[in-house]
């Protein structure tokens, strides 16, 4: 049985980062490491990676996630940063689950759910108790079973034209995190 290290991301986990990428998304979707980094940046207690053993400095999946504020939506493969921190009050914010994918070499193990929940407790500890996340390739079925459902259809409308650039079957979640 292959054990998987998880741990919390660190800069240089990047580019093994866009290795695990370019391995699950469609040409769509694949975000630079810029943009990556500076989710990095905003939130670097719930952005978590598991480690592959069987190839040094590889990957086996990773997750980035961070506040947000719930009346946006952030860009894919936009620059981040926290300006917003100071002018949103914090019960405006939202736990946004902004990208996870697990590699061939990792699928199988469990190892979503544990980047999920690592990433969910620092999430918590500082304070967040909703959270969004834009669902990609069919992935929808899988965040339901974590207790995400498709937000009201006059709160998609809103954010229709930054869904939009997700692609066609995008599906934009939320969930309350539970005490």
């Amino acid at each position: 049985m292959t054990i998987f290290t998880v741990r919390p991301m660190v800069p240089a986990d990047l580019p093994a980062v866009l290795a695990v990428q370019a391995s699950c998304y469609t040409e769509v979707l694949l975000e630079g490491q810029a943009a990556l980094a500076s989710r990095l940046a905003l939130s670097p207690a719930t952005c978590w990676v598991a480690d592959d053993p069987g190839q040094r400095g590889a990957l086996a999946a990773y997750l980035f996630t961070h506040a947000w504020p719930d009346a946006s939506l952030p860009p894919l493969d936009g620059l981040l940063d926290d300006g917003w921190r100071h002018a949103a009050p914090p019960d405006t914010l939202t736990w946004f689950v902004h990208d996870m994918a697990v590699a061939p070499a990792g699928r199988g193990a469990g190892l979503a759910p544990r980047l999920y929940a690592a990433a969910q407790a620092a999430a918590r500890a500082a304070g967040l108790r909703q959270s969004r996340l834009i669902a990609v390739q069919s992935a929808a079925s899988w965040w339901r079973r974590l207790g995400y459902a498709p937000v009201a259809v006059e709160t998609a409308a809103m954010h229709a034209a930054k869904l939009a650039g997700y692609g066609a079957s995008a599906v934009l979640m939320e969930r309350t995190l539970a005490d």
